[in-house]
């Protein structure tokens, strides 16, 4: 509830009033700015938190997963290429011969392959994928409707302090003028100065609570702008909206009734059933493991080396040489030799063409045993899923508190102010005698500052019980999807 803070800024409130002292200075940073109002706050803070920012780059960073999880589905394809020289002896893996001397070799290569089955692997991880990115979106939605009722309890906190501090000053002022007046009568001898003293010190105290009042004001302003991250300005100032009425029937909706429509459009409850489809997924995934894998898989690969020679100027020995013998009678065989004088290396681009190597083919792995890993993996996914059942639950009974607790303290606040109201109309009465009977000195001074101590304090509880009443049906309109207002 937004005034339970008030006992917070009380412990900081040294650090706060130097930091407001501040405030006062010439010359300290003035930022111009018009009146703003509820929605402009609202919007200034959703552009300028930085868990908002960072929450906005968790979701760019799940759009890139879901994006990698669709590609993956396509074939891949790789290319690569080297050059080389080898000194020494060496296997040429063109020719298939020994070459002694320094060879320059190349190799050029494509390859692609296509899962055509993984246990439906890659689909699950997109499906995954895709509600991953809903999920980021519904934590970004709630958390910027943390940061909005966060904005309107520091709002309305503002225009509380504010009526307070008017309230403050009005009874400093009739105090005031009863001090002049009483002046005078002393004066005149007609009053003892007794009486003057007490009121005159009622004055030097009403006069403190006006300063303690303007404080807590400024303070408000300073919470204000730091949780919107504006900077601290002295100029800054909201709006003083026509609120909402107080009455009955802002809170005729019954708890359940706001409960179970909250359950359809709560951004956290929505994550969290996503993040339940999402551990679903997982378990599928991790199933998957268990399947063979089939592959499709093609390359091609061509090179040149340096160690593939042609022959030019070819030459014939006619000599006889002999060659072998024949196979039934074992005669000797006579040949001739052939060869050539000049030899090169054979072109760069035929090479390439005769070079070519190109295959296609399937592969298909069975998992067997791999150390019990997917079993573990299965485990830990059901594990997951469970925890991510818990903590739709814990949304769920976390998002019924509160708006049974919002409930709860509308109708507290709303009894509060209908007695408040009634109590400061009949402190006003009892005001108006008091001051009737002290103006003839027919009541002392004493009896009379502490019957318009009554007033003010029941004014002060007026105020409190209407903005607690304003902010907590607040929050019971906004967990009906309405739009958030304080008007």
């Amino acid at each position: 509830m937004v005034f339970s803070q008030r006992k917070k800024l009380l412990k900081k409130i040294i650090s706060k009033i130097f930091l407001a002292f501040i405030l006062l200075l010439p010359g300290f940073n003035v930022y111009s700015q018009a009146e703003w109002s509820l929605e402009n706050c609202v919007n200034y803070a959703l552009d300028q938190n930085i868990d908002i920012k960072k929450q906005v780059l968790m979701v760019e960073s799940r759009e890139a997963d879901l994006m990698q999880s669709k590609l993956m589905i396509l074939p891949d394809l790789n290319a690569g290429g080297n050059h080389i020289y080898n000194w020494g002896q060496t296997v040429d893996r063109y020719t298939n011969t020994f070459a002694t001397e320094r060879v320059q070799s190349n190799n050029f290569y494509l390859a692609s392959s296509l899962t055509l089955f993984y246990g439906m692997r890659k689909v699950n991880t997109m499906k995954q994928s895709q509600l991953e990115v809903v999920a980021a979106q519904y934590d970004l939605d709630y958390l910027m409707d943390n940061i909005s009722l966060a904005v309107t309890g520091y709002y309305l906190d503002i225009l509380f302090n504010e009526e307070l501090l008017e309230v403050a000053r009005e009874q400093y002022k009739i105090t005031m003028q009863q001090v002049n007046r009483m002046q005078k009568l002393v004066e005149a001898g007609s009053l003892a100065k007794g009486d003057l003293l007490n009121t005159e010190a009622q004055a030097a105290t009403e006069e403190l609570q006006v300063t303690e009042s303007e404080n807590r004001l400024m303070i408000s302003y300073l919470n204000l702008q730091q949780l919107i991250d504006h900077p601290v300005s002295r100029d800054f100032r909201i709006e003083l909206p026509e609120l909402r009425p107080i009455e009955a029937p802002s809170i005729n909706i019954k708890p359940d009734e706001i409960y179970n429509i909250a359950l359809g459009n709560r951004p956290e409850i929505k994550s969290a059933e996503i993040k339940v489809e999402s551990a679903d997924k997982g378990i599928s995934l991790a199933r998957g493991y268990i399947s063979p894998v089939l592959t499709l898989n093609g390359s091609w690969a061509t090179g040149y080396s340096g160690a593939s020679k042609q022959g030019s100027d070819p030459y014939f020995e006619t000599s006889d040489i002999p060659i072998g013998v024949t196979a039934s009678s074992q005669e000797l065989v006579l040949g001739y030799d052939y060869g050539y004088n000049k030899y090169s290396v054979v072109p760069w681009d035929r090479q390439m063409k005769d070079n070519q190597n190109k295959t296609v083919g399937l592969t298909l792995n069975i998992p067997v045993f791999n150390g019990w890993q997917v079993r573990t993996a299965i485990s830990k996914a059901k594990i997951a899923r469970e925890n991510a059942a818990y903590d739709l639950e814990q949304e769920k009974l976390d998002l019924n508190k509160t708006i049974q607790q919002a409930y709860v303290d509308a109708v507290a606040a709303l009894k509060n102010f209908n007695s408040a109201r009634k109590k400061v109309e009949a402190q006003e009465e009892a005001f108006k005698y008091a001051e009737q009977k002290f103006d003839v000195g027919l009541m002392n001074s004493v009896d009379y500052n502490e019957i318009k101590k009554e007033l003010t304090r029941a004014e002060s509880e007026l105020l409190r019980a209407k903005y607690n009443f304003i902010y907590t049906t607040t929050i019971l309109d906004f967990y009906m999807g309405r739009p958030l207002s304080i008007n």
